[in-house]
């Protein structure tokens, strides 16, 4: 079989942020992949782990990206061959100076906002320990440097990009770890619901809503908005 016309596997789980990023992007870009969600539990979490994904990556994480005899693991990478298999509609800007910044974007999301996100989740129930006040305040800041480049732009790095569904899935967590936004950032307030509209992020963080609810957790309003709308009552559709 050609590699091209072989089907695309994405291996992700139903809380996995960088697993969401990854099956956005591929939505945008109206690519026919098969989506396996792996086991995941509230306290086991990815134990037992899937075997695929304890054969690709080493650190024996998803996403996993299986496209015929090609094997990627790691969200960005992932996405990087996805942008070359198929470059329409493209998710960097145009031109060499804007994709730059537009890649340091998608990388300070995960590896300068993320990590005291991830802090935070060990501490929810010690909201004033010193950590989490730390991490909210880190948190805090980000969102004011974020907030200024949108003074005169619509997205993060101009043009619709794998930055922007990267920060939205990360400030999502944030926002469940109790590092919310706030009236101090309403630009990019208005971002989130913009990005929130999108029917690529809404399948995928819909999704993740109502795993949430099914596990009795509670949800951020933009992420509760998601979730579908229950039937009407009889007297209701009188």
């Amino acid at each position: 079989m050609n590699h091209l016309s072989a089907p695309i596997r994405l291996y992700s789980g139903p809380l996995s942020m960088f697993g969401a990023k990854v099956q956005i992007a591929a939505l945008e870009k109206g690519l026919d992949f098969e989506l396996v969600m792996v086991p995941f539990d509230m306290q086991r979490l990815y134990q037992p782990k899937h075997p695929e994904v304890l054969r690709i990556n080493p650190r024996q994480q998803v996403p996993v990206l299986v496209h015929g005899a090609l094997e990627l693991f790691d969200s960005t990478q992932i996405f990087e061959y996805l942008e070359e298999l198929q470059p329409e509609p493209g998710l960097w800007p145009a031109g060499a100076a804007a994709k730059a910044r537009a890649r340091l974007l998608e990388h300070q999301s995960d590896e300068v906002y993320f990590p005291p996100i991830v802090r935070l989740m060990s501490l929810q129930d010690q909201p004033q320990d010193p950590v989490a006040v730390a991490a909210r305040e880190a948190s805090a800041l980000f969102y004011l440097k974020m907030d200024g480049l949108l003074a005169n732009r619509d997205y993060l790095g101009g043009a619709y990009s794998f930055a922007d569904i990267a920060f939205y899935m990360a400030q999502l967590f944030g926002e469940r770890m109790g590092a919310a936004m706030d009236g101090r950032t309403p630009r990019l307030l208005a971002w989130r619901e913009r990005l929130s509209r999108r029917p690529a992020v809404r399948e995928v963080a819909g999704a993740m809503a109502a795993y949430l609810q099914s596990q009795g957790r509670p949800l951020p309003g933009f992420l509760a908005a998601m979730l579908p709308s229950p039937p009407l009552a009889p007297a209701d559709q009188a």
